[in-house]
């Protein structure tokens, strides 16, 4: 399984970014091959708008099974839904924390988006 972390730095140590769209990074983490890839998120943390759906994008391209974020918008949850990426909200600790969580199996997944939308 690859799960999709929103972090604030490169690496498995780097606190969970509380946003989704406007984080600056994130870690690709493949549980099965205990490996990681940091990809920079700053074309899309800068964006006017639309940083949910070209985040959702992003992670979605590197084929993805599970998002980790803080938050997670309307338009973000409906793009990575229909991509059949399964979203939980957990920002309480690190990367690596939140890939033990994923491990352990003691999460739930998102039913809906867990803010309104910015432009609401």
């Amino acid at each position: 399984m690859k799960i999709a972390v929103s972090a604030e730095g490169p690496d498995v140590s780097s606190p969970v970014d509380p946003r989704f769209g406007r984080a600056a990074y994130f870690i690709i983490y493949d549980l099965d091959q205990n490996t990681f890839e940091s990809l920079p998120n700053a074309d899309n943390a800068g964006a006017t708008q639309g940083a949910g759906i070209q985040a959702a994008q992003l992670v979605a391209r590197h084929s993805v099974d599970l998002v980790v974020s803080g938050n997670m918008g309307p338009k973000a949850f409906e793009a990575l839904r229909a991509a059949g990426i399964k979203i939980v909200a957990w920002n309480e600790g690190t990367v690596a924390e939140a890939v033990e969580l994923i491990r352990s199996g003691r999460f739930q997944s998102l039913d809906g988006a867990s803010v309104k939308s910015h432009w609401a």
